[in-house]
């Protein structure tokens, strides 16, 4: 009897240094991972910000199939929520939304040892490349119970949470590069276009070079009309003069106006008209990098169908500035291929 009261007193001794021991360590935690992503930040906070897409850029469903996601009424921004169902329940609600640049949110998992409350935020930051790193973190505090459970089965927590984290931002990164990649090309058939007045440079280009010499121009142009105070009335547009085999062109980048300028001074600015024009016309929605498909569809129309090419020349027009819509897959250009009038 003596025995067992000296036995109980030693288990006794045990549990309580054990309980002072982990008592006293800390169990703050914050842990993060950070991944450079070829994408406008836009985009990249506006997948994070719907819980929609957690489900198919997330780890969790690669570890463990069977989870169940449950979706509120709201799913993006501040208040939004969702919750899932698997081997440790849980549920989080977006408590702070800074569009395109942070996002603050309450996640609550139902563990074993209790219900636990830690802190998740995100923040998105522009490189001078115009990528963009994304930043995914959680903090919180473990209980004494978490720290002794962690000791027992060598359980390494930050470890784990690294490792799920960067798998998750992996899926994060193709979730954004198959978003950007979108686009569609669609033949609209046959159209008047109505032309009008336009001031424009032209330049000869080598195929690697269109974008920055088309660039150029239209800010020179731009300038100009700001220096004159001459007001834009549409969406810019390139007229191809001539195209070679290789790439390279002979192009005319304009910006419509109200009526004839007449431009005068050294400013390599010049004013010109287009008359009302019937064309195919075939529509571009998404990345300029597919501009190559689009044109190849609007010739092979006209081909398939036998009309006949205008005297007038091919042309873009840019019907969304990048600058207000981040993402490329909600760029429209409209592509004119001016034909002869049907008989």
């Amino acid at each position: 009897m003596k025995f067992l009261k000296f036995l109980l007193f030693v288990i006794l001794i045990v549990v309580i240094a054990g309980a002072i021991y982990f008592g006293t360590q800390d169990g703050t935690y914050q842990i993060e991972a950070s991944r450079e992503i070829n994408a406008p930040r836009e985009v990249v906070y506006d997948i994070v910000n719907e819980y929609k897409t957690w489900e198919e850029w997330g780890p969790w469903k690669k570890e463990e199939p069977t989870m169940v996601f449950n979706y509120a009424d709201k799913t993006s921004g501040e208040g939004a929520s969702y919750s899932w169902q698997g081997e440790v329940d849980g549920s989080m609600t977006t408590t702070e939304a800074v569009p395109g640049i942070s996002l603050k949110q309450d996640m609550t998992l139902q563990t074993p040892g209790g219900e636990r409350k830690p802190e998740v935020y995100w923040t998105f930051e522009t490189t001078e490349q115009l990528a963009t790193i994304a930043t995914w973190g959680i903090k919180g505090e473990h209980t004494l119970m978490d720290k002794v459970y962690f000791a027992f089965t060598g359980m390494d927590f930050e470890a784990d949470m690294q490792e799920m984290y960067e798998q998750g931002l992996t899926g994060l990164e193709a979730a954004a590069r198959e978003e950007i990649g979108k686009y569609n090309v669609n033949i609209d058939g046959i159209t008047q276009y109505s032309g009008g007045f336009y001031l424009y440079r032209t330049t000869s280009a080598k195929a690697p070079s269109v974008p920055t010499i088309m660039s150029q121009n239209y800010n020179g142009i731009s300038t100009f009309m700001s220096e004159n105070n001459i007001a834009v009335t549409g969406m810019p547009f390139t007229i191809y003069n001539e195209t070679f085999p290789n790439g390279d062109v002979i192009m005319t980048n304009a910006l419509p106006v109200r009526e004839k300028i007449i431009v005068a001074g050294d400013t390599n600015v010049f004013s010109g008209y287009m008359p009302t024009v019937t064309a195919v016309k075939v529509t571009l929605v998404g990345n300029y990098i597919n501009l190559g498909e689009a044109w190849s569809t609007a010739m092979k129309h006209v081909q398939d169908k036998g009309y006949t090419l205008s005297k007038e020349k091919p042309f873009e027009v840019y019907v969304t500035d990048p600058q207000d819509h981040p993402n490329p897959a909600d760029w429209i250009t409209e592509i004119y291929v001016p034909i002869e009038d049907l008989k």
